[in-house]
């Protein structure tokens, strides 16, 4: 049999590669990666019939490769996400394993990788069970962002965010309390690392909280503006050819 790693932590992937050693030294190593972009570019040409994954790798969540290509090899998952979502995976014969990984736990993945290998492709609905799954196993979003305040560090609460704003090349989060507080990210890297059920981009400047719109008003060529709690710097405006989505963000 001939595996792949895929997996960022250099101690976590050398362990799991020992452990297999011992576990079935006739399997045959293929390669490592700890990308999304890498392992995206390299599994359509490589030959392989399993696949060991961690969900959070260097650029992003696994889950961004099978929206990219079809992984046709069955999987084992590995990665420090609580029991009760391991319980959902393992109904689909397709295993998940805690970190950092137990020998008899990896053993057990490999057995049973073994005993459904009959077929040694997944089919289409597979597939779509598989990143269906892992998508609703992808992190929730940043919890709290580190500021500086004069020689002080603070930390600031994702759910105390009403807004993230840039201004002047700058981005800055906007407390429920009316405080603006200064991020060293750009407002497109904020983006990606909150909640999209709880934030929503609504134009190039703006990022709103669900949780703290206070009023929502027609505004002029079919766009829409979004009121909060002490900002009164300029107008919140979701540009126009944000308002659908928005409006389906809003009616989830």
């Amino acid at each position: 049999m001939k595996y792949i790693i895929i997996e960022d932590e250099q101690l976590a992937a050398k362990r799991l590669r020992e452990l297999i050693e011992v576990i079935r030294p006739d399997y045959n190593f293929v390669a490592k990666f700890d990308s999304v972009e890498s392992a995206t570019i390299s599994l359509p040409v490589l030959q392989y019939d399993l696949i060991l994954m961690d969900i959070q790798l260097a650029d992003g969540n696994s889950f961004d490769i099978f929206d990219q290509i079809r992984v046709k090899a069955p999987i084992i998952f590995t990665t420090a996400y609580d029991e009760y979502a391991i319980k959902a995976f393992k109904t689909n014969s397709v295993d998940y394993l805690l970190k950092p990984i137990d020998k008899a736990e990896l053993t057990s993945a490999i057995e049973k990788f073994e005993h459904h290998n009959q077929t040694p492709s997944l089919n289409d609905d597979q597939s779509i069970q598989i990143t269906d799954l892992i998508k609703t196993l992808q992190p929730k979003g940043k919890e709290r962002f580190v500021v500086k305040i004069g020689d002080h560090l603070k930390t600031i609460e994702t759910a105390d965010i009403q807004l993230i704003f840039s201004q002047d090349k700058a981005t800055y989060l906007f407390s429920k309390e009316g405080k603006r507080f200064l991020v060293d990210y750009s407002l497109e890297k904020v983006e990606e690392l909150l909640n999209g059920d709880q934030f929503f981009q609504v134009s190039r400047k703006f990022i709103v909280s669900i949780q703290y719109i206070r009023d929502i008003i027609a505004y002029s060529n079919s766009r829409l503006e979004i009121v909060v709690n002490h900002f009164d710097e300029e107008q919140i405006i979701v540009a126009r050819e944000r308002v659908g989505d928005f409006k389906g963000w809003l009616d989830r």
